[in-house]
């Protein structure tokens, strides 16, 4: 069966919360897709729906074209990652990948050549005889895996699978996933929280937000071309200034006027508005710039090595605080410097003003 799935219209109640609200979404056979969003946003509620582990209130699925929408889990060309990984701690790594295909009268001499396949997959198969407490948290990740993609599933759901791994890794995993699925064409739907995994990992992310699908796209997307201020954050956008629309693609604040190359749901001259900045698009100048157009004074207040880069914290004389970062080997101004921070027109977008979340350090500019 084809891995693509299509949901029309998906709807989940409890009580009168709606989990799910009308969510319509394609995801393409053999795509590595993400479901991206903070707790409550609905995310793992459609991976459920996806596995019939949750009978939705209204819409469809199909999977490869067929309908599943009221099929039990087990008539589904699906199989599920949990985030605690669900081994059973009695049987071998063999006899856990092996369990699925026990329950569906494999014949044994081909069970035991798809579990050695399985864990070669997940290069495993010398820890074949090992029990689940004997091996570590991303060995036991890898054997969770194994057990899913012995069955030669169309579709993987995984549910927040590298949550609790340390953060090493967890990036290492990242990479390992990524091959696994791009050796195998399997179409994966992972759940995450975790915007860097989600940029790293997938090929098609959908951002939720309170039930719905705020924005789909690839992550190029997604980071360069959010719809939205929410989506901005959440993909890592971290310096805001506020103020207000004056003409398209110009925002003016008391000492601030942004140029903006693009304007996403900002019309109307005289409503409120949000410019986007990069940390990355952000330059500092110490010499022979003064402020203007898109270009304020401020001081370094803070320096921190973020490996090969290093992130500047500066601060307004209002009290705004922005982010600038730039390569380590370019060097840069020291603490305590004045500086004047600027950016290009292209490298500004301007939203219609909304409550922004702080998932990330997000810093406000007083609104006009």
């Amino acid at each position: 069966m084809s891995g693509e799935i299509a949901i029309e219209g998906l709807v989940k109640l409890y009580g009168a919360f709606r989990a799910v609200d009308d969510v319509s979404l394609t995801i393409p056979a053999g795509a590595f897709a993400a479901l991206l969003g903070a707790s409550g946003a609905g995310k793992s509620t459609i991976l459920r729906a996806i596995g019939g582990f949750e009978q939705p209130d209204a819409g469809r699925i199909r999977i490869g074209g067929r309908d599943v929408t009221d099929l039990p889990p087990y008539r589904r060309d699906v199989n599920t990652v949990f985030q605690n990984y669900a081994l059973f701690p009695h049987m071998s790594v063999a006899d856990n990948v092996a369990y699925g295909l026990r329950q569906d009268r494999v014949p044994a001499a081909q069970r035991r050549q798809r579990v050695a396949e399985a864990l070669d997959m997940v290069q495993l198969r010398h820890l074949a005889e090992r029990r689940p407490a004997q091996l570590s948290g991303g060995q036991q990740q890898r054997v969770a895996l194994a057990r899913a993609l012995v069955k030669r599933p169309a579709v993987l759901l995984l549910d927040e699978p590298l949550a609790a791994l340390d953060r090493r890794l967890r990036q290492q995993m990242q990479v390992e996933l990524k091959l696994l699925q791009h050796r195998l064409g399997t179409t994966f739907v992972f759940v995450t929280h975790d915007q860097e995994e989600a940029l790293a990992m997938s090929d098609l992310i959908a951002v939720m937000r309170d039930g719905r699908i705020e924005q789909v796209g690839t992550p190029a997307d997604l980071y360069d071309r959010p719809s939205s201020a929410f989506v901005a954050e959440f993909m890592g956008a971290q310096n805001f200034l506020a103020g207000t629309l004056s003409a398209p693609g110009v925002m003016v604040a008391p000492g601030l006027r942004v140029e903006a190359a693009r304007g996403v749901g900002a019309e109307v001259p005289g409503q409120p508005v949000l410019a986007v900045v990069r940390p990355e698009h952000l330059l500092l100048a110490q010499d022979g710039m003064a402020p203007g157009v898109n270009a304020v004074a401020g001081t370094v207040a803070a320096v921190v090595m973020l490996g090969d880069s290093l992130e500047y914290l500066v601060r307004l004389a209002d009290g705004t605080e922005l982010l600038s970062r730039r390569p380590r080997a370019a060097g840069g101004p020291a603490e305590g410097a004045a500086i004047v921070a600027h950016w290009q027109a292209a490298d500004a977008t301007l939203f219609r003003h909304e409550a922004i979340a702080t998932t990330q350090r997000a810093f406000a500019r007083g609104p006009a």
